[in-house]
């Protein structure tokens, strides 16, 4: 009798399985169809209220993608600390430290040198400038065991209320011909600022997906005691993971400075939930041990589609927030709905 019920359930074992695993896939992809279907809304709402075309009009698309490039930049660091299975609430104000150290060391070398050094050495030092707290972060984190959450809500504070300092409460104007076309010019008709995060988050995906680096951090995110037993540093492994999050904070500020001709301390706050959720909709697990850089930049147009288009069809902005924190909250019910199918716990 057993084995005539094992005989009728081999069947039905290959559909079940074949059914998880389109689930499976659909549920990576959720980013990519979130962006579909509003892309189709906010289509078809153009056409039909105003006569035009919402998605094949070059204005709105480099609109959405300027919008997108702030955020973004945030998100690619974030990717591999969420994959790590932690977080970094202090890159928001990152950003704004490194805008204002670029805007007052172009200032400074600018009456010494000509432009272009001067807009070359202060990009180079407000970018190195956001390593200090990424480095304390990543001490805090891998040596003193804080939790990350703690760690870097703790630097969050500290790199406020120094970006403020800095820039004594008000923004810090700078004035270079060559840093003010770094932020507005065009390459072949592309805005400099979108190539540039083109290209960039090009080498994050590689080293996420192509390196031994984008390795350990998906098995640090997975399981950190498996890691270990693997021989993986994971204490240097963090470190690192949180420097480079706050590199590309760093570079966000840098090129903010470069688009609005000033330095701004709270350039990056208003991003860091943008930057989170880009993230969280494009697939990455809050658990770690997922997620992916394609990901990311589907979250974040998802999110700058959201933002632009509801201006777009006259809404208020208010109505953003609400959005946006209705697909977090469906991706994040993606993913637990995945990990159960998939049986992780």
């Amino acid at each position: 009798m057993s084995s005539a019920q094992s005989t009728l359930d081999q069947p039905v074992q290959p559909a079940a399985s074949s059914s998880r695993v389109w689930l499976t896939r659909i549920a990576d992809l959720r980013a990519w169809l979130f962006l579909a279907l509003l892309l189709i809304f906010f289509e078809t709402w153009a056409r039909y209220q105003y006569g035009v075309s919402f998605l094949f009009s070059v204005y709105n698309l480099q609109s959405v993608t300027i919008f997108a490039v702030a955020p973004l930049l945030l998100a690619l660091g974030s990717t591999f600390v969420i994959i790590s299975g932690g977080i970094d609430l202090s890159i928001g104000f990152i950003m704004g430290l490194s805008a204002v150290v670029c805007a007052h060391a172009i200032n400074m070398i600018g009456g010494y040198v000509p432009p272009f050094p001067a807009m070359l050495l202060g990009v180079i030092v407000g970018v190195a400038v956001a390593i200090i707290p990424g480095l304390v972060n990543g001490l805090l984190i891998s040596k003193l065991r804080v939790p990350p959450f703690i760690g870097t809500l703790g630097m969050y504070g500290v790199a406020r209320g120094a970006a403020f300092l800095l820039a004594g409460g008000t923004t810090v104007p700078v004035s270079n011909s060559w840093f003010s076309a770094l932020g507005n010019g065009r390459i072949l008709g592309v805005p400099t600022v979108v190539v540039i995060t083109v290209l960039f988050l090009i080498l994050m995906h590689y080293v996420l997906s192509q390196t031994r680096f984008g390795q350990h951090t998906y098995a640090i995110g997975a399981s950190e005691q498996a890691a270990l037993r693997a021989g993986i540093n994971v204490s240097r492994h963090t470190r690192r993971l949180y420097i480079l999050s706050a590199i590309c904070a760093g570079i966000g500020g840098v090129l903010y400075a470069a688009r609005f001709t000033a330095g701004a301390a709270q350039a990056g706050e208003p991003l860091l939930l943008d930057s989170i959720a880009a993230v969280v909709i494009g697939g990455a697990s809050l658990f770690g041990g997922s997620g992916s850089i394609f990901g990311t930049v589907a979250g974040s147009l998802v999110i700058a589609v959201i933002q632009y288009g509801l201006v777009f069809i006259d809404v208020e902005p208010f109505w953003q927030f609400v959005s946006v924190g209705v697909v977090i909250i469906i991706s994040v019910l993606v993913d637990q709905t995945q990990r159960r199918i998939g049986g992780r716990h």
